[in-house]
């Protein structure tokens, strides 16, 4: 377990969100309300009740929009990573902010997911089931079954103690990457320069063993496509109505 929780995050909301649109042809997907508040402010909402401190939000695609939405957000305290002039996709964007996520385990979130904490916060299951002796990267995973607005194959298996792999000759796999992560810096040790994907380090450490996950025991949407982004709406209406006669709101 971290001693004290990890102070810093990325929110990964440089994406061109082209599957999306029409959606998105002049709104980024960061700023897609769902249920009436943005992708990028569930991100941020689950960090700051994390106590969260600074957050390094990436932009390109209408990168203008999302720092004038955030302007008047006090916490957690935003800094900006800007990379209007070359996308760096999601290993060369964390890569490059760096300097801006402490020398300790960090979280980094993608916004293109809304996710809804089980009976433990997943930012706290995530610091509470880290080690920092074993490992470089833990993972939130999802079941493929459950997912919603999900359509892939799956990304990875999962050993009784943690450690993931990716499945080799079968392309299916029962546990999808949910977006939510908790890294340390020296996953980045050997990066590349330049626009890659995390994926890459992910697979380093896993040949390393120090590659690990743990599944998110409550809701959790992937807005990839208009569809997908429906299905979560209704769905989401449905945990708030339920919510909402539980405790009388």
């Amino acid at each position: 377990m971290i001693d004290g929780c990890p102070t810093h995050a990325m929110v990964l909301a440089a994406g061109l969100g082209l599957r999306m649109r029409p959606i998105t042809e002049n709104l980024p997907k960061p700023l897609v309300p769902l249920g009436g508040r943005t992708l990028l402010d569930r991100a941020l909402d689950h960090l700051e009740a994390a106590k969260v401190e600074s957050v390094t939000v990436n932009l390109h695609y209408l990168g203008h929009m999302i720092k004038n939405h955030l302007a008047t957000r006090t916490n957690p305290r935003i800094e900006f990573s800007d990379e209007t002039a070359q996308l760096l996709e999601t290993g060369g964007g964390v890569t490059r902010a760096l300097s801006s996520l402490g020398e300790n385990p960090f979280y980094v979130a993608n916004a293109d997911i809304a996710w809804e904490d089980g009976p433990e916060p997943a930012l706290t299951r995530l610091t509470r089931f880290w080690r920092d002796e074993a490992m470089d990267a833990l993972l939130l995973l999802y079941p493929v079954s459950q997912a919603t607005g999900y359509d892939g194959a799956g990304d990875y298996c999962l050993a009784s103690n943690g450690v993931l792999k990716r499945p080799r000759g079968n392309p299916k796999a029962p546990f999808v990457f949910a977006g939510v992560q908790l890294l340390h810096p020296r996953l980045f040790k050997n990066a590349p320069s330049g626009p890659f994907s995390l994926t890459h380090l992910y697979d380093t450490a896993e040949g390393a063993g120090r590659l690990y996950g743990i599944v998110h025991d409550g809701t959790w949407h992937h807005i990839g496509t208009p569809t997908g982004f429906a299905e979560a709406e209704v769905l989401f209406r449905k945990s708030r109505a339920f919510d909402e006669e539980a405790y009388g709101e």
